[in-house]
């Protein structure tokens, strides 16, 4: 945690027909955990600034990387400016690579395909409380698949160990009550990626850099 962290916006349906609303989203790419967010009526590289500069306030501590696609917010000077005074290195997609930012579009995709999400928002105010109430769901409640059903907050904060070893108790318990139900196979609950890439290389590729 806290040493890659990759932001996106995606479009967040206004009160009438081609209104949109801007949604800049930060996330860290190990632990999935929302570092930061906001919702604007424009992409501005400005604003965009004030998110990383506000969100890294938050965390006590810069990352080494932050991770973007090529848009104009995400190369804009005020957002450059602030990570070259902050020692953070700019990481960008390759052109017409559209999988080159999986941790936002999944995060994206996980919002819009809520239940809850509704077909438009009827104001700013609007967007921004569902937001509130989504971001702090997706941090604190959301089961990810990608850290072993863990919350984005365990992982990010530090208990997700802890969680694990609780979960691990209880299947022993239930092992020790019933082997017969688990094929007299211990179970163990998922474990915690090693590590998080946002484009693996290859094992070719890295026995050639070695």
């Amino acid at each position: 945690p806290r040493q890659v962290y990759t932001w996106d916006i995606t479009k967040l349906p206004g009160p009438v027909r081609g209104q949109y609303f801007d949604c800049y989203v930060m996330i860290d790419i190990y632990s999935r955990y929302v570092v930061g967010w906001r919702i604007e009526t424009v992409e501005d590289g400005k604003l965009a600034a004030d998110l990383v500069a506000a969100a890294i306030a938050e965390q006590g501590r810069a990352p080494g990387y932050l991770h973007a696609d090529g848009g104009a917010a995400m190369t804009s000077k005020p957002l450059a400016s602030l990570l070259c005074d902050l020692d953070i290195t700019r990481s960008h997609n390759r052109p017409r690579t559209s999988n080159d930012n999986p941790y936002s579009e999944a995060a994206f995709k996980t919002l819009k395909y809520a239940p809850v999400f509704p077909d438009s928002f009827g104001s700013l105010t609007d967007a921004r409380a569902f937001c509130a109430a989504f971001f702090s769901y997706y941090n604190h409640e959301h089961r990810h698949s990608g850290i072993g059903l863990h919350t984005p907050a365990s992982v990010h904060f530090g208990t997700a160990s802890k969680v694990r070893a609780q979960r691990q108790q209880t299947l022993n318990a239930a092992y020790a009550a019933h082997p017969e139900r688990f094929g007299n196979r211990r179970p163990q609950p998922p474990k915690l990626p090693a590590v998080a890439w946002i484009n693996q290389p290859s094992q070719e590729a890295l026995i050639q850099t070695a």
